[in-house]
């Protein structure tokens, strides 16, 4: 998505915007680089619920993500699907709930590591619903699906763009989403909101765009119009729409509110479920 929305402003802005791949720790390396920048608007920053509202929970950060980052744009949202192995006796979540009370320990679910959208996914889910699935970490999350698929554990939460072909041949069974409403790519399956005490529930894996501190507050409106003008183009929606996502927009305000949201909202369940750091 990067790519592409690189593609868009390249042609907007005559002149090369070039995407720079800086992986590690779930994206805290790369948002640790951007920070160092010169805030003159020439380097853009694409960020993780993880490196800016989950991590920050669960150890000291070498940056501040509210204080060192000017809000730019949401670029997308992505939900999480909820499937399970098609051994697992349930074809709902309601379902799948009740087999978990009646048999205590035995669900178990898979993550690619602590303070992930998975993680984080099945986490709330324990919480609110009371059950007790217990965790396989991966380090690798196509092992981690593969293992899902083989019937190696029982349920996982994953990016929908990634279970959709599994759960279109079959191998994986889908019983919720994650986001707070049913996505277009997949109208037959309800959001876990859906289901009986379990309202509220919302998990949204999103990637917002930043700029350094500093930067001039002119620029940053105006980078921030043109992202949100090149996300509203048909092909960057529709794209986003085919794989179960949502496109995001808005105002650098609307980020820097959704931003601290997130933060508290994950920081209370990490607090509660005592979630630790590997």
């Amino acid at each position: 998505m990067s790519r592409q929305l690189a593609n868009a402003l390249s042609a907007k802005w005559h002149q090369p915007v070039v995407v720079e791949n800086a992986v590690g720790l779930g994206g805290v390396i790369g948002t640790e680089r951007a920070a160092k920048q010169p805030p003159d608007g020439y380097t853009l920053l694409v960020s993780t619920i993880g490196a800016m509202s989950v991590s920050g929970g669960l150890m000291k950060l070498p940056y501040d993500p509210e204080k060192d980052f000017e809000p730019l744009t949401m670029m997308m949202y992505m939900p999480n699907l909820l499937v399970v192995h098609p051994s697992v006796p349930a074809k709902t979540l309601s379902e799948l709930i009740a087999y978990g009370k009646k048999n205590p320990g035995k669900l178990r679910y898979g993550h690619p590591g602590v303070g992930t959208t998975p993680h984080l996914s099945a986490e709330l889910l324990n919480d609110m619903a009371s059950l007790d699935m217990q965790a396989i970490p991966y380090k690798s999350s196509a092992q981690m699906a593969s293992d899902l698929l083989a019937g190696h554990y029982e349920v996982l939460f994953h990016n929908s763009s990634v279970m959709l072909p599994h759960v279109q041949s079959g191998t994986a069974r889908p019983l919720a989403v994650t986001s707070a409403h049913r996505v277009p790519a997949l109208p037959d399956i309800p959001a876990v909101a859906e289901t009986d005490r379990l309202k509220g529930f919302e998990v949204t894996a999103w990637w917002g765009i930043y700029a350094p501190a500093g930067t001039p507050q002119a620029r940053v409106e105006q980078i921030s119009a043109d992202i949100d003008a090149a996300l509203k183009q048909p092909p960057l929606a529709n794209w986003v729409k085919e794989q179960g996502g949502t496109v995001g927009g808005g105002s650098p305000q609307q980020l820097r509110a959704y931003q601290a949201a997130e933060t508290r909202k994950w920081r209370d369940l990490i607090q509660k479920a005592n979630i630790q750091a590997d």
